[in-house]
């Protein structure tokens, strides 16, 4: 019988190593799955790469685990949010290394790891630094860049709701990098608002299909009303 439902926080971390490349979702605060950050601050993986939207506001969450001296490197589009003191502190003091990435390039990047696409051509950031490199190819009279698919070891995601074989449905904004994040790691963990039995979620509705999920941790949280 198929069941990704664990039991504990620890349980959902187990076998995360120092050094890994991680796959966060959420777009700021939104859909961001703050239990298993804080569960991975208490798991103690150190020297990781974190990708996702933004590099942390104030110091919880994101911001908190830079701040412990757990991440090397940041891949984001969005270093310098409404409050982002700790990154700016590590990074001025050489203690963070940063890879700034258009927001949609950055997400095709994990759609692409996703889908077994190795590498694609964009024609966002032709003709600025971010360009520096990288391939360059003319396509139909326009000229594009070479960017690679960008996998991770682990992807911590926020759902709304799951079932027991890890099928996924997202609640308005909340929904954002969670679902390319979740496609484009290695192992897929999930804190989800609601656990639904079985055939309960319309198969329409599901966003993340379970075959990208590997563990599923229940974390109730805000309105408990639904949509």
């Amino acid at each position: 019988m198929i069941n990704k439902i664990v039991q504990s926080m620890a349980e959902a971390m187990d076998g995360i190593k120092d050094g890994a490349v991680i796959l966060l979702g959420g777009f700021g605060a939104v859909g961001q799955p703050n239990a298993l950050i804080d569960g991975l601050i208490e798991h103690g993986a150190k020297h990781l790469t974190i990708a996702c939207n933004n590099a942390g506001v104030g110091r919880v969450g994101l911001a908190r685990l830079m701040d412990l001296g757990r991440v090397d490197k940041i891949i984001c589009s969005f270093p310098r949010s409404s409050d982002p003191v700790v990154f700016e502190t590590l990074y001025r003091e050489g203690k963070i290394e940063l890879e700034i990435v258009p927001q949609g390039t950055l997400a095709e990047r994990m759609h692409a790891a996703g889908s077994g696409v190795p590498a694609f051509f964009t024609a966002t950031g032709v003709g600025t630094k971010m360009a520096a490199g990288k391939e360059h190819r003319e396509i139909n009279g326009r000229t594009y860049i070479l960017e690679q698919a960008l996998r991770g070891d682990v992807a911590l995601v926020e759902a709304w709701e799951a079932d027991r074989w890890g099928n996924l449905t997202y609640r308005r904004a909340g929904r954002n990098f969670n679902p390319v994040c979740a496609m484009a790691a290695d192992l897929t963990i999930v804190q989800s608002q609601h656990i639904r039995e079985l055939g309960e979620i319309d198969p329409d509705h599901v966003v993340t299909p379970g075959i990208f999920v590997d563990r599923v941790l229940h974390v109730p949280y805000g309105d408990p009303s639904g949509f």
